[in-house]
């Protein structure tokens, strides 16, 4: 049975998200971001894995901001509806990193990103909110229209950048609240899954405890 689990299940993670003195420009170009802000490759503690895609977190005074540089062969392949069921990724933000909350909180907040479907070409990218299995109680509802996002996409896959603002954030607070909790997969038909910590198996979509910590530094 524990052949089975995953590695990184023994372990909690935690690493900094650093500061930027303003919101990166979504160019779809990654070599724009700093490379202090990209995010451990976790994945690479599992034998024999590789990641799909680099991720680069950091945050402003506008909010958070995330770039996904995702690895795969041919475009993605989205699902407006189903949305789960195609290429696209999931980000989760607990402001409050409740590492011993075993249910979701009113502070975590579970957005999925898909790079195309949106718009009447099909071709823009689409920000969601979904809200846990099991939440004790969920976010305050936002207005997903603040939210930015920008994707490019190439027969080398497809980059995505996104730019949640505080507002959207229910307890924002990074002076009060510099440690949260972060979670992010990246769903992938060709090459498969990337998550960051747990895979779905593990319930990462109804504990956030099993998500890692994010320290906000400058």
């Amino acid at each position: 049975m524990l052949d089975t689990l995953p590695y990184r299940a023994f372990f909690q993670f935690e690493f900094p998200i650093r500061h930027v003195p303003k919101p990166p420009r979504m160019t779809g170009d990654i070599r724009a971001w700093p490379r202090a802000c990209r995010v451990p490759p976790l994945v690479s503690v599992e034998r024999h894995a590789e990641p799909v895609a680099d991720v680069f977190f950091a945050w402003s005074d506008e909010g958070f901001h995330a770039a996904f540089d995702v690895h795969r062969s041919g475009p993605p392949r989205c699902d407006l509806v189903h949305w789960w069921k195609q290429d696209g990724l999931r980000l989760c933000i607990d402001t409050r990193d409740a590492r011993d909350n075993k249910r979701a909180t009113r502070f975590c907040h579970f957005f999925y990103l898909l790079p195309v479907g949106g718009g009447r070409d099909k071709r823009s990218p689409v920000v969601g909110l979904h809200r846990m299995s099991r939440a004790k109680e969920p976010p305050p509802e936002i207005d997903l229209s603040q939210v930015k996002v920008h994707s490019r996409c190439d027969r080398r896959g497809y980059t995505l950048e996104t730019t949640i603002p505080a507002t959207c954030l229910h307890g924002w607070d990074p002076a009060e609240h510099p440690r949260i909790g972060i979670f992010y997969k990246v769903r992938d038909t060709v090459r498969g899954d990337q998550h960051l910590t747990v895979n779905d198996e593990l319930g990462w979509n109804v504990d956030p405890s099993t998500w890692a910590t994010g320290v906000l530094v400058r």
